[in-house]
């Protein structure tokens, strides 16, 4: 008897603790799909911005196919993309499929992004979420790069450089009146430099972002391949 109660107590508990699990799955995902994926709806911007000679050399080192960005011009920071964000966490693909991309567009925004094939995926991923049309949203990409001042020690670097991620993010404050530690990030990816994110509000002013943050590279020291020549 004490063992039939004792088993039927123990079901009940799991069979408690299972619908408590429930609800509160079911309450995180009611909260997070008010907005979840909503073309227009989102807090903020990120501005990536891609230190090419690292990504081309660790694409070398997948023995992946040779990128545009990564022969003839020498490329030193890129643009990655521009992303909507919210306070906490992102939308993506917001519309699928997405809206054809004009192929002029791509071919317009090679400068800054030089690889169709990332300017087709950043439509598709973050410019759907924008709300905007495409020629708008990469028209804005546009503008919050014309907003970035890169540091003079980035533009021609010959040789590789060793920094500290805290170093980087100094250099671009200085460079950028406005910009505070609050609002810049630095990542890396195994032992190089990866990307300088940028937080941007709509009008696309400076404006912190505590979530990058915690994303950010956490070595002591990361190494800055040099620009390749032509």
């Amino acid at each position: 008897m004490f063992h039939s109660r004792l088993h039927s107590l123990s079901r009940f508990l799991i069979s408690l603790v299972l619908t408590a699990g429930l609800v509160t799955l079911a309450g995180s995902a009611m909260a997070q799909d008010k907005r979840q994926n909503a073309p227009g709806e989102f807090d903020f911007y990120v501005l990536s911005l891609s230190w090419s000679p690292s990504f081309c050399e660790e694409a070398a080192e997948r023995g992946g196919r040779s990128q545009i960005q990564c022969g003839g011009r020498p490329y030193a920071f890129v643009v990655h993309g521009l992303w909507p964000q919210y306070e906490n966490g992102f939308p993506e693909y917001c519309q699928r499929p997405a809206p054809r991309l004009n192929r002029n567009i791509v071919s317009s925004m090679l400068d800054l992004m030089p690889a169709p094939g990332l300017i087709f995926n950043e439509w598709d991923k973050h410019g759907t979420c924008s709300g905007l049309s495409d020629r708008n949203y990469f028209e804005t990409i546009r503008k919050a790069r014309a907003v970035i001042k890169i540091p003079a020690e980035y533009l021609d670097l010959s040789q590789a450089k060793t920094v500290a991620p805290a170093d980087v993010e100094e250099a671009f404050i200085k460079a950028n009146p406005g910009l505070s530690s609050s609002a810049v990030s630095v990542t890396c990816n195994r032992t190089r430099l990866s990307e300088v994110r940028i937080c941007l509000n709509k009008d696309l002013q400076f404006r912190s972002c505590e979530e990058l943050d915690r994303r950010a590279c956490r070595r002591d020291q990361v190494t800055m391949p040099p620009i390749r020549g032509g």
